[in-house]
């Protein structure tokens, strides 16, 4: 199962199946997709599912659609750590062969105890068992936990790439489990193993697991195994500096997707948080592989900040083709469970897009600024859009849509045109906008009408007009 160019770099994103895929677990898997993709080397995805009563296939589900949305493709098949236990108790047994671990034979009940009773006496709470050095044959007949023999002198130094030197002292390491008493393989062991069979040559990971790199650190030199590359990044702060939660915005991936994010600006500001390149802010995928590597990684922890992410997100958008941006609104819409947009208006989408993505923050941006666009005939003001177009007597909307049938289809001649008109009608220019744009859009707000006017095109505009113009006369005609 290791990897066979020893040489290439391999990390691994390894999530517990038991909740959503959340934005500090996707930054993790990102830093890793960009470090293996940066040295030419591999990612690979492991799915930590030895919780069985917590681990859902669901979970599992949404971890991995996560990660597709999100486009970091990892190599080979996802490895299930429970699939591997057999493995895992293989490499208990041969510790154990070789005296470099134990069984431990104290009741669970008692392990507590003497630590409530280390604690009460203001001693180091570690458990030190009976059992260290008694011989196999004097043993009893009794359920049993298999602990390692960690060194009891002595330090355990982690180099880490963000952190630096860290340092424990072994009399602070206990002997943990390795194996329960139901011959179950403990997290600690699985993921020793499991990186060691995976050929993993650095593990990125949040700096909560940095006190596991000395307990793992343990078995790898118990085994003789190299010992890969740590760097354990700082964690995701909310806007206050407090650790994140879902009352910063601590929220799946997949709700990142229905708020509208394409998933190119997610990975920016994901890539930035936590890690810099100069004072450079925007970056496309591309830049990100080329210029990542982990000696950029702040020491800090970073904030998470929707402003700044708005703030990514329109420079992604504006910087995104039309076609780019329909795939998005597609994906989008059926995220949020809206209805496809009909094939027939797909064309005038596309054309309004341009108009729109300058100042779009998001993908709802542009399919609310695209509403004019989208919508079916007969248009239906809104109350504002109904009190603009009712300011200009019916007679002059008519005189100008006459003059728009013969009317050179170029924005500039159509806002000249506007333009002169309204100065022969006495009437302001934007007046004569607003009640136009109320006719194409049914709104005050949207890109310039004359913008609006080209997207829709000649038949569309004086087709909405004259309803416009046509409902306007029901109205005023009288009853009976």
């Amino acid at each position: 199962m290791q990897d066979s160019h020893p040489d290439r770099v391999v990390t691994r994103f390894a999530p517990s199946p038991t909740g959503f895929l959340h934005i500090g677990g996707a930054r993790t898997a990102l830093f890793n997709w960009l470090f293996a993709r940066h040295h030419g080397g591999r990612f690979l995805l492991r799915i930590e599912d030895t919780d069985r009563a917590r681990s859902t296939p669901e979970a599992t589900r949404a971890i991995i659609e996560g990660l597709d949305w999100l486009g970091l493709a990892w190599d080979g098949e996802p490895i299930s750590q429970f699939a591997r236990a057999d493995r895992h108790r293989e490499v208990a047994e041969e510790l154990l062969a070789r005296g470099l671990a134990y069984k431990c034979f104290t009741p669970p009940e008692e392990v507590q105890a003497a630590r409530e009773k280390a604690r009460a006496e203001g001693r180091k709470v570690l458990f030190e068992s009976p059992w260290r050095d008694v011989p196999a044959s004097e043993h009893p007949d009794a359920p049993f936990v298999v602990r390692l023999k960690a060194p009891r002198t002595g330090e355990t130094v982690i180099e880490d790439k963000v952190q630096g030197t860290v340092r424990w002292r072994n009399d602070q390491l206990d002997d943990m489990v390795l194996l329960r008493s139901d011959g179950t393989p403990t997290y600690m062991l699985a993921v020793v193993v499991d990186d060691h069979d995976m050929g993993v040559t650095h593990i990125i990971r949040g700096d909560d697991h940095l006190a596991n790199a000395a307990r793992q650190k343990l078995i790898y030199d118990a085994m003789g195994w190299e010992v890969p590359v740590f760097a354990h990044i700082p964690l995701i702060h909310g806007p206050d500096g407090k650790k994140l939660s879902k009352r910063h915005g601590a929220l799946g991936i997949e709700e990142y997707r229905k708020m509208g994010y394409l998933p190119e600006a997610l990975r920016n500001y994901l890539a930035r948080l936590g890690w810099s390149h100069g004072d450079q802010e925007f970056f496309t995928t591309d830049e990100l592989v080329a210029l990542f590597d982990l000696d950029g990684i702040n020491k800090a922890p970073a904030r998470l900040d929707f402003r700044k992410l708005d703030h990514i997100s329109g420079l992604h958008i504006a910087a995104a083709s039309p076609a780019r941006l329909m795939e998005a609104i597609d994906d989008w819409l059926a995220a949020t469970g809206r209805p496809p947009i009909p094939q027939e208006k797909r064309p005038l989408l596309e054309a309004a897009l341009p108009l729109l993505q300058g100042r779009a923050k998001t993908v709802g941006d542009l399919v609310e600024g695209a509403r004019f666009a989208l919508l079916e005939p007969p248009v239906v003001m809104d109350t504002k859009a109904a009190k603009a177009w009712n300011s200009v007597s019916h007679g002059i909307l008519k005189r100008l849509t006459l003059q728009l049938q013969n009317a050179s289809w170029e924005r500039d001649r159509l806002e000249a045109l506007v333009r002169e008109t309204a100065e022969r009608e006495g009437l302001r220019m934007g007046a004569l906008a607003q009640a136009l744009r109320a006719a194409l859009a049914g709104t005050n707000t949207g890109p310039s009408v004359f913008d609006m006017m080209m997207v829709l095109g000649r038949e569309e505009t004086l087709e909405r007009l004259e309803q416009a113009l046509a409902a306007g006369e029901d109205n005023a005609a009288p009853a009976g």
